[in-house]
Order: structure tokens, then sequence, then C-alpha cells
């Protein structure tokens, strides 16, 4: 296959990158790195200096794609499927290029931040850091709430972009600072998300390393 995906199961922006690729049944070889291997690292870091994933080696076309929004995009364009993941139309994609950036930036960050928090050793703990991110995720969850009264998914009735970028956060933004009963729309939008089989299968195969999430406290 000439399509290869360096990640890792656990990564949420590795889940954004994956729900695109099992949405269309993309064909890809999955190459899962251990970052803690020093070889493994280094092989990452020659096909991307920033050390981070996923990443997206295209054989066929010589290409080396970084940053999951970039690979969606990257698979709309060479790779299409059933399903489009940014609409033709410019405003329509320029709204979901939008919608992307929010849940990346405001729910997908400030998730990380508090769940690297609980990596931290006792004495480098940031909870100024770790309140402020939890304050974020409250008013990112408000705003999608309103958004999603609708139905359906992110952008309307047809899965995106703004899915793939949401289904991760939220999963995860969902156990480091609960919905709570007032966001019936998230919640309702996110149990969508969970039996929908592409990131259902995200899930399945994230499964055997969930132990590895780091706890409260």
């Amino acid at each position: 296959m000439s399509l290869v995906l360096h990640y890792h199961p656990l990564s949420s922006f590795c889940w954004k990158g994956l729900t695109a690729l099992y949405e269309n049944g993309t064909p890809f070889t999955p190459n899962l790195v251990n970052l803690g291997d020093p070889e493994q690292r280094a092989a990452l870091l020659e096909l991307w200096p920033i050390g981070r994933f996923p990443v997206l080696r295209d054989e066929a076309r010589g290409a080396t794609v970084p940053e999951s929004s970039i690979i969606i995009e990257y698979l709309d364009r060479h790779y299409p499927g059933t399903t489009r993941f940014i609409p033709e139309d410019p405003d329509e994609a320029l709204q979901t290029r939008l919608r992307d950036r929010f849940l990346d930036l405001y729910v997908h960050l400030p998730m990380q931040r508090v769940v690297g928090d609980r990596l931290r050793p006792v004495d480098a703990k940031d909870p100024r850091g770790v309140t402020d991110a939890r304050a974020q995720l409250r008013a990112s969850y408000a705003i999608l709430d309103r958004q999603l009264a609708h139905g359906g998914w992110m952008m309307g009735d047809h899965f995106s972009l703004a899915d793939c970028a949401a289904a991760p956060s939220l999963f995860y933004g969902n156990k480091v600072e609960p919905f709570g009963d007032d966001l019936r729309h998230l919640a309702a939008y996110l149990a969508r998300l969970t039996v929908r089989p592409s990131f259902a299968r995200v899930l399945r195969e994230a499964e055997p390393y969930f132990g590895l999430f780091p706890k409260d406290g």
C-alpha cells in the first residue's frame, strides 16, 4: 500500500486521522510508533522533525503529510471516497475549516492540557493552567451545544472534517471535564459519533491501551 500512517492508537490527534481513513475505507498501512523507543522516535523525526504524530507518508507521490487536518484534506484531494470531508462550496468549506479549528484550539488543546498536567510530577503541577483549561472547555461545550440543537452532524446532514475533529476531542474531553446534564445536544451528538462505524472502529482498536490514560490525582 502506498499510504503509511505513523501513529499511536491512544493519541487523540491520531484518532482524527484514523476516523477519516476508516470512514472511506481508504487502504493504508498502520505503523504504531512508540516514542519511548529511541529508534522509532528517530525514524519519526526523520519524517517530520517536529516529532509528533500522526504523519502520513504517501510513497506513490513521494509526499510526507503531517498534522491531522492537513492529512484529511490531503486524503480528500488525492484519495477521495464517498464521504467528502470538505465541501466543494467555498463558503461551506470555510465554515467547515473554521469549526475544525474551533474544535482543535478550544476543545482539543484544553483537554490535552488537563491530561498533560496529570503526567507532571507533583512539584511541577499547573493548577491555574488546569483551571483555565477547564473553563475553556465549559465555554466551548456551551457554544457547541447550541450549534448542535439541529441534531445530525457537526455541519448539518453530512459527516465532515469537523466531525473527525470533534470525535476525539469530545470523547476525551467528556472524561476530563464531563458534560453534565445541561448539555443534552452535545451529549447526544457524542453518542452518535461513538456508534459511527469509522469512529467506533477507532475506539475498539484503542481499548487495549485505555489503561495507559492518566487518571486524575
